[in-house]
């Protein structure tokens, strides 16, 4: 196989995967973003936590957020919980890297705040803590995954969304959540904005 032909393999995986999401997630997306929209519109806010690319996302879900996305509106409240370094080194520290997210949504998540989670393996346990941290805080939860979901689907309650993207990859579930995040970003501002036709 040539590289030009390699380049297009990817291209034709990722048409693939988006179609077999489109397919499965749709509805639980907008259930997402009725969800953060209902929090954000109560003075609610959204966490968002995850490691490595998906702490990336995470941290790029809450600029839209905070900042806009495609069109002009009052800032969304958000919080991502790995841009803290000072937090995050005193953490993991004093008590390990799997309470660095599950302390910050002890401190931060109230009632009706809504934790986004980002896992491609949904095997990650400073998110699994910070999942169980927010039910013991009465907030919901938005789930990011792939392969199936891991460990990440079982702690989830019907109160909760999740977005398990079908597929294996790594370099594909992280696409995926990258368009799932700009979707529900498209969301909220159709609902903030009275435009959902």
């Amino acid at each position: 196989m040539n590289l030009t032909s390699r380049m297009t393999a990817h291209f034709r995986d990722a048409i693939g995967v988006i179609e077999l999401s489109m397919s499965d997630l749709a509805e639980p997306l907008s259930a997402a973003v009725e969800l953060m929209f209902s929090a954000l519109a109560n003075n609610g806010k959204i966490l968002a936590c995850g490691n490595g690319g998906s702490a990336a996302d995470a941290q790029h879900f809450i600029a839209e957020l905070v900042g806009r996305f495609e069109r002009e509106r009052l800032p969304l409240a958000g919080i991502a919980l790995n841009t803290d370094t000072a937090i995050l080194t005193a953490v993991g520290n004093d008590y390990g890297f799997e309470e660095i997210y599950q302390r910050q949504v002890g401190a931060l998540g109230q009632p009706g705040d809504v934790l986004v989670i980002l896992s491609t393996s949904g095997n990650s346990p400073n998110v699994m803590r910070a999942i169980e941290a927010a039910h013991d805080r009465d907030m919901h939860v938005v789930a990011l995954t792939g392969r199936n979901g891991g460990q990440v689907g079982p702690l989830l309650g019907p109160q909760d969304v999740h977005l398990c993207v079908p597929d294996d990859r790594t370099m594909r579930i992280q696409e995926v959540h990258g368009l799932l995040l700009h979707a529900m970003c498209d969301g909220i501002d159709a609902l903030l904005l009275g435009d959902t036709e």
